[in-house]
């Protein structure tokens, strides 16, 4: 691997993850990366003040919201590898971690088919910045043994077989969630996972105005609705969340924390 202090390592891609936020949470070498980057093809969540990071680079937003792609993702590929190509180190920067519902293995195998050289540099996932946050952690000994990922906006969410994924013993994050949270609780205890299991959901991790609410999976739609819950935001769902520094949001949420003790 070519050092990123290298002045001759001309012409490649550094996929680096930006972290949840705050810019503290990045990596010393996402950092290194920053300042040597001549273009930084960036996300749309990624804090203004990481970007201030590559104080030398050209600025290329390819921002993405619900449903709406801005830059088509064949075209981001493009863009990165036209970029290379002129010599430049292209530093693609992506929200949490590039591997983890980031689409970075669909960038790097565009890369590689490209013939171009490729480094990712990982970043802290928004689940466990998040978590992290709000003293929630994801396994616990007495509490969980296996921890899973999924995406709340992936197509025919009802197909998707969630089975054994969440219940007693297990913790499920789902990210990009808020949307179709209503459908998601539906297919949980569909799935067999009790009504009064607790659920988090962790908005604005580690950003200003975060916060973390607390009810139970039956209520987990009603609580968003109720609490205008924006994204991004994650949902955790599992006992796990009992220890969450979390502000309750369920009238009886004690009496039911109290026998799920």
């Amino acid at each position: 691997m070519a050092s990123l202090l290298d002045p001759s390592a001309r012409g490649r891609v550094i996929l680096v993850g930006a972290g949840p936020g705050d810019p503290g949470l990045l990596t010393v070498r996402a950092v290194e990366a920053l300042r040597q980057a001549d273009v930084l093809v960036h996300d749309g969540l990624v804090d203004r003040r990481v970007l201030d990071l590559a104080p030398r680079a050209h600025r290329i937003s390819v921002a993405k919201t619900r449903s709406k792609h801005t830059v088509p993702q064949d075209a981001i590929n493009a863009l990165i590898i036209a970029h290379v190509k002129t010599g430049a180190i292209v530093v693609r920067l992506k929200g949490g971690d590039p591997f983890i519902f980031g689409r970075g293995g669909e960038e790097v195998e565009a890369v590689r088919a490209a013939g171009l050289p490729v480094e990712v540099i990982p970043g802290i996932s928004a689940a466990l910045g998040a978590a992290a946050e709000f003293n929630l952690p994801l396994t616990h000994r007495d509490w969980s043994s296996a921890v899973s990922f999924v995406a709340g906006q992936c197509k025919g969410l009802s197909e998707q077989d969630w089975s054994g994924l969440a219940g007693k013993g297990r913790t499920l994050v789902i990210y990009m969630g808020v949307a179709t949270c209503p459908d998601i609780a539906d297919k949980l205890m569909a799935d067999g996972v009790t009504p009064d299991m607790p659920v988090a959901v962790l908005e604005r991790g580690t950003l200003d105005g975060s916060r973390a609410l607390r009810t139970l999976l039956a209520d987990l739609g009603p609580m968003v609705e109720r609490e205008q819950v924006k994204s991004p935001a994650i949902i955790i769902v599992g006992e796990v969340v009992l220890l969450a520094d979390a502000q309750d949001r369920l009238v009886g949420w004690a009496k039911a924390a109290e026998a799920l003790a």
